[in-house]
């Protein structure tokens, strides 16, 4: 006699089989593997507020540190400290330098025009001008820029409201210096030397541009890499013109080396940070403070003289220049820039990743 079978219930004839588990696939997506984004330790707005007074006092530490070393010392051991503080940055997230002798070159041209030469410049400029008036012509770069972009950047066409921004920002020029009457009391040569520095910057951005785009190097290595050149060629120049320092004043010591260390080291870091985390449109906006508070340092601190048509002049600079970064909508999706490049965007050092004729790199003096 067999035995009596089980009544099976509808539920049961019904339910769908149970699933088969998913095969892992050899090559797992990054969000599944990927570390959350850590967060900053401290807010944007107050590492953008740290890059404008770093920035804003390098005038005033270039002047104090002059006081006591030769200029191209005083380029020599600001560019020791800040190389100092980006090859510690290299070693800890272990990055590679280039490996390519033609990446070498063109980081030596850059290292020249983007660090050796204006770092100089400023520095044999501050012999003789206020602090305050080297602040106000390092704002003057993107109004270079803009008048180069014309000729050399093709595919960066202007606008009408570009070129005003262009006029007035020269006009502004013109009023800090006084051209209505006779450039009285200004020391031309000193002068001189200070536009030439903010003029060496987007001369740089633009070859670094057309020569260093595409290279498979991060930024921090192609700037630490450039800083490192510009050392080079400062321990090469610097014994040619000036006989090695008898002593070291305590406070042109300090200042050089805080110039270094902060101004050319610690501030490129807090920059990429900021243009990683809020873009490179709000990082560069970082460029407006510079001059006002050069301004206020070296009336404040220094005692130097103030005129009327300095601020009022610089004010006329800073509205030219955000008129040149003024930029059309676009719309679409565009292509990112390439990895470790910068189009011109005001800055001594490579600049980070951003857009071609205006970037998030504010003029370094």
């Amino acid at each position: 006699m067999s035995a009596p079978c089980e009544p099976r219930s509808t539920a049961s004839a019904s339910a769908p089989p149970p699933p088969v588990p998913p095969v892992p696939s050899a090559a797992p997506t990054a969000s599944a593997w990927a570390p959350a984004a850590r967060r900053p330790a401290l807010d944007w707005r107050i590492r953008f507020a740290g890059l404008s007074l770093i920035w804003g006092f390098s005038f005033l530490l270039i002047k104090v540190g002059t006081e006591g070393f030769a200029p191209f010392q005083v380029t020599f051991g600001r560019l020791l400290a800040g190389t100092a503080v980006l090859v510690a940055a290299m070693a800890v997230r272990r990055e590679r330098l280039p490996r390519s002798a033609r990446t070498w070159g063109h980081l030596t041209v850059a290292a020249l025009l983007l660090n050796a030469l204006p770092f100089s410049l400023f520095s044999y400029a501050e012999l003789t001008i206020p602090s305050t008036l080297a602040g106000i012509c390092n704002a003057t770069s993107p109004l270079w820029g803009m008048a180069l972009s014309v000729v050399a950047l093709s595919e960066d066409r202007p606008t009408r409201r570009r070129v005003a921004g262009l006029g007035v920002g020269f006009l502004g020029v013109l009023t800090v210096l006084g051209a209505w009457q006779g450039f009285s009391g200004l020391d031309l040569p000193g002068t001189g030397m200070a536009l030439l520095a903010s003029f060496c910057y987007p001369v740089g951005w633009i070859y670094v541009r057309r020569t260093l785009a595409g290279t498979g190097s991060s930024t921090l290595t192609l700037t630490g890499s450039q800083l490192c050149l510009a050392t080079v060629q400062l321990a090469v120049v610097t014994p040619l013109f000036t006989s090695a320092p008898t002593s070291f004043p305590l406070l042109p010591t300090l200042s050089v080396l805080a110039l270094g260390a902060l101004g050319t080291g610690l501030a490129v870091l807090l920059q990429y940070g900021l243009v990683q985390e809020v873009g490179p449109t709000t990082a560069q906006m970082v460029t407006y403070f510079i001059p006002v508070i050069a301004t206020a340092a070296g009336v404040a601190l220094l005692g130097e003289q103030l005129s009327w048509n300095t601020p009022v002049g610089a004010l006329v600079v800073l509205v030219g220049a955000a008129l040149t970064q003024s930029r059309p909508r676009r719309t679409g999706a565009t292509a990112p820039a390439p990895e470790g490049i910068s189009p011109a965007a005001p800055a001594p050092v490579l600049p980070p990743v951003e857009p071609a004729g205006r970037g998030a790199r504010p003029p370094q003096p």
